[in-house]
């Protein structure tokens, strides 16, 4: 019996999934899941900020966009991973090009959730400098979320390579976390 998408899943069974003894979901799944709430959250706070701020459904439309791009990644990236460790209870005997393509894709995910995560980021940031001050928590939660996710989401990347730190990859996935923890803290200190 397979069971229905985890993003279509009730709260409480979503976090006894993630709980439970599986290899997945795990946390590349939860980076997808929590940056497409800190989108919907940059969503929210662009939408409250409409009547002051004329950029307002520029920013709700991109986050909006994110979102939706987040939230396929979170079952993608427990499927990916899934396939991935499944593989390495496998026979040894010629399973390394698999292992290695299972791997790889593995990678993939996360880093495609550090990119969406990065721009979050910067649309969150955006928000907490120009939106209804009233919203500025909301902005600045949002890309604090995104922050976490892109880093969760980099360091997956490495592990799922195990690769030096010369790889292209691992490269562009530190350097999509260091631009969302600055946006992050520009979005801090907007709210001071």
């Amino acid at each position: 019996m397979s069971r229905p998408p985890l993003c279509e899943t009730r709260l409480d069974e979503l976090l006894d999934a993630i709980a439970d003894d599986s290899p997945a979901p795990a946390s590349g799944f939860v980076s997808g899941v929590v940056v497409a709430m800190a989108a919907a959250l940059t969503s929210m706070a662009a939408r409250r900020s409409r009547n002051g701020w004329p950029e307002a459904d520029g920013v709700i439309a991109q986050a909006e966009h994110l979102r939706r791009r987040a939230a396929p990644l979170a079952q993608e990236n427990a499927d990916a991973f899934g396939e991935a460790f499944a593989m390495l209870d496998a026979p040894a005997q010629g399973r390394d090009a698999d292992l290695g393509r299972a791997l790889s894709r593995a990678a993939e995910v996360p880093l495609l959730i550090a990119q969406i995560a990065a721009d979050v980021a910067a649309l969150a940031k955006e928000v907490a400098e120009c939106g209804d001050p009233t919203v500025r928590g909301d902005a600045t939660g949002a890309a604090l979320l995104a922050q976490a996710a892109a880093r969760s989401a980099a360091h997956l990347v490495e592990i799922n390579l195990g690769s030096g730190a010369g790889d292209l990859r691992v490269l562009s996935a530190q350097s999509l976390a260091s631009a969302a923890s600055a946006w992050a803290d520009a979005a801090v200190a907007a709210g001071r």
